[in-house]
């Protein structure tokens, strides 16, 4: 949480906070860190690994629809093998990212990476500056994560230099609609119900899916 200030930790449920167990003779273990900040109603950070066959970071930083901040987000998902899949991005939460954090985009270091993934097809929730790859050796494993930094940078660097806006301007409102719109897209990724529910069954998948990894955030303002 390097770089935040005021960083407050949420409430959970412990038993969707750290969660271990056995699957088909294969340890497994997930691990969540949720706080909040000035300009952020949720950090949420998880680690989680099944055996030694996957093992998968997570990050997702929600603005206060107030602040006019992107959404931040990380994955980045490892096998045996290596890295397998890596994005990052700062999302909109407007039908364009903020001006400032534009301009910082386009003077990012970007390294032109081998392998670029296809976005999901509900992945409209995307700015064009996301990085969607498969790293094909270590030094794009570091570029990648040099890549993560920058963006953090970007964002709390332009986080510091903004005021909020009213809770109840039209304006938060219009913020507020597209995190839940983000919220509402990212739970069709088919990939991450389906390696929960193989493990923990339907019920537990959507209870976790709900209230820990995109929350609707309706009643925030």
């Amino acid at each position: 949480m390097n770089g935040l200030t005021d960083v407050e930790a949420l409430t959970l449920d412990p038993d969707l906070r750290n969660i271990y167990g056995k699957s088909g003779g294969d340890d497994f273990f997930i691990l969540n860190e949720l706080h909040k900040a000035r300009g952020f109603r949720k950090l949420h950070i998880e680690k989680a690994v099944f055996g030694s066959s996957l093992e998968i970071l997570h990050a997702v930083f929600f603005p206060q629809p107030a602040f006019d901040l992107p959404i931040f987000g990380v994955d980045i998902v490892a096998n045996p093998l290596g890295i397998s899949a890596a994005i990052v991005d700062l999302s909109p939460v407007r039908k364009n990212l903020p001006s400032q954090i534009e301009i910082e985009l386009m003077k990012a270091d970007i390294p032109d990476f081998e392998k670029v993934r296809k976005l999901p097809d509900w992945g409209d929730i995307f700015s064009s500056y996301v990085q969607f790859i498969t790293p094909m050796n270590t030094l794009e494993n570091d570029y990648f994560l040099k890549l993560v930094d920058q963006f953090m940078d970007i964002l709390l660097s332009y986080r510091d230099s903004i005021k909020p806006d009213p809770n109840d301007s039209s304006i938060s409102y219009e913020r507020l609609e597209r995190q839940i719109y983000y919220c509402q897209q990212q739970k069709l990724n088919d990939k991450t119900r389906n390696v929960l529910t193989n493990i923990f069954g339907s019920d537990w998948t959507e209870k976790y899916i709900e209230m820990v990894l995109f929350d609707s955030p309706e009643a925030i303002l």
